[in-house]
């Protein structure tokens, strides 16, 4: 892996396999069973010039957890590029007071664009319609986990990746993922214009995978292993497209698809957040506390996969088993209410 990361182009299956143990070795820090202080005194400079919870807060969290401390920004009109600075300046400054960046950016590229400009290592936390190379991650982390408790083999599997296609990134970069392990059948059900890009579906064919379109959930998907959801991403649509844009029930995940048409150990995943209201069409809130949903523990994989990726950049992973110790807290069974027994 190179000193950023930017894409999972960048990423062979050697770096990924590698980057899953290492999330493996970060469980019980990331359950709060141990602690580390291996990064205590390096600083993460976390920019988010988009909104966001999850990834702030899971990347903050992480890299406290592995004993650093963290510099919040977020939001666009509060810094200094909407006065006018380059991204290069920004950049350079930023890299003169951290040890690692974390940067969220609306326009795909700019994260790139930002990292060329420093030797710092550089974690891309989503890049407008780009990429998210880190939800990728902990989303092969989590499918990984799932097979394994299920006894099931990655290889031949069917995952249908459904929603929006077109400007979800977190599918653009778990399709190139999973593109890298043996050969595996992925189905794609988008709405009408918001497909997966075609450049992305000719990479998986060429690397000998079976990829297959379809127009509607009302099909049987009684084979299916993981169907990973995706919320439509209408901020980033154009005016064109946001003109008449509706989304009907066949493009909706919930108990009655998955009792009907899917299988009893089908895993339901989403990158989050999911819409909950009423007339979303998004996952809906009827599968809460249903075992076969894996959102939660999904976010809950994301500490210890980004803990790897911070661990393997700053190359400190090797340290770690020697700066463990107890927590002196109390910690929950379980963090949720409804969270599956396993």
């Amino acid at each position: 892996m190179s000193s950023h990361l930017l894409s999972v182009d960048s990423l062979s299956r050697d770096h990924v396999d590698h980057l899953l143990r290492v999330a493996a070795r970060m469980e019980p820090i990331a359950q709060r069973r141990q602690v580390t202080r291996v990064l205590e005194g390096a600083v993460l400079g976390n920019l988010f010039f988009e909104a966001s919870t999850r990834t702030r807060v899971s990347f903050h969290a992480a890299f406290c957890r592995l004993g650093g401390s963290v510099c919040d920004t977020t939001g666009f009109t509060f810094s200094s590029m909407a006065k006018g600075e380059s991204l290069y300046d920004t950049s350079r400054v930023m890299s003169g007071y951290c040890d690692a960046i974390v940067m969220r950016h609306p326009e795909q590229g700019s994260v790139a664009e930002f990292a060329a400009a420093t030797h710092v290592p550089v974690i891309n936390g989503g890049d407008g319609p780009g990429e998210h190379p880190s939800q990728a991650l902990l989303d092969l982390y989590t499918i990984d986990k799932e097979f394994t408790r299920l006894g099931k083999p990655l290889a031949g599997a069917h995952v249908l990746l459904t929603g929006d296609l077109k400007y979800g990134r977190t599918v653009h970069s778990l399709i190139k993922l999973l593109s890298l392990h043996d050969p595996m059948r992925i189905t794609l059900v988008a709405p009408p214009g918001l497909e997966m890009p075609s450049h992305l579906i000719d990479l998986v064919v060429s690397r000998g995978h079976r990829v297959e379109q379809r127009e509607s959930l009302a099909d049987d998907y009684a084979d299916v292993d993981v169907v990973y959801t995706t919320r439509i991403q209408k901020e980033r649509f154009t005016a064109e497209m946001s003109e008449g844009f509706s989304l009907s029930r066949d493009f909706t995940v919930d108990r009655a698809f998955l009792d009907k048409r899917c299988g009893r150990d089908t895993i339901v995943m989403h990158p989050l957040p999911r819409d909950s209201r009423p007339d979303a069409n998004d996952l809906d809130v009827d599968l809460n506390g249903d075992p076969r949903l894996a959102i939660f523990r999904q976010t809950d994989n994301g500490i210890p996969v980004r803990m790897a990726i911070f661990a393997t950049l700053l190359q400190v992973e090797e340290l770690i088993e020697k700066d463990l110790r107890p927590v002196r807290w109390f910690v929950p069974g379980r963090v949720g209410v409804d969270d599956a027994p396993f």
